[in-house]
């Protein structure tokens, strides 16, 4: 279901480009969590979807571990984290009626019948994207997270 807050890609891209959108510059943004992980590690965890989609497991018992929750072994034996991942996919997330039909206040305007789910697959953004835009992020993303030791 599209979004009634849609606008045509191009002017999306331009916008998200420039920093111009409704929760700010993106790479600030990240770079902001990723200074603030490796100054204090221990207090700010900093997940990469390609990562969870890799191995969920290990990044759920990563999670856990920081949050002070590990998984006993018996929870381990007894397949808890692999029920998580399970319920916590996007594929069950996105079926579920609440976020089919959900509601969303976005302080510029509510949406109603919202999906905000889309496919979940890594690097899945390039299949809407034509090659110029692409080249276009990727070198901004290089020019901004240049020296930070963060990499996508």
């Amino acid at each position: 279901m599209a979004s009634q807050l849609a606008e045509p890609l191009e002017e999306a891209f331009d916008c998200f480009c420039k920093g111009l959108n409704i929760y700010g510059p993106y790479w600030e943004h990240v770079l902001s969590y990723w200074k603030a992980h490796v100054e204090r590690p221990q207090h700010v965890l900093f997940l990469k979807y390609e990562e969870l989609k890799a191995e969920p497991v290990a990044q759920l018992k990563r999670l856990a571990e920081f949050l002070g929750c590990p998984f006993s072994e018996g929870e381990e034996k007894e397949g808890v984290i692999e029920d998580i991942v399970r319920l916590c996919s996007i594929e069950n997330l996105a079926n579920l009626e609440v976020n089919k039909i959900g509601t969303v206040d976005f302080n510029v305007a509510t949406v109603k019948g919202c999906n905000f789910f889309r496919r979940g697959v890594v690097g899945d953004w390039k299949n809407h994207l034509t090659p110029e835009m692409v080249d276009q992020l990727e070198k901004i993303t290089e020019q901004k997270f240049q020296g930070s030791g963060l990499s996508f």
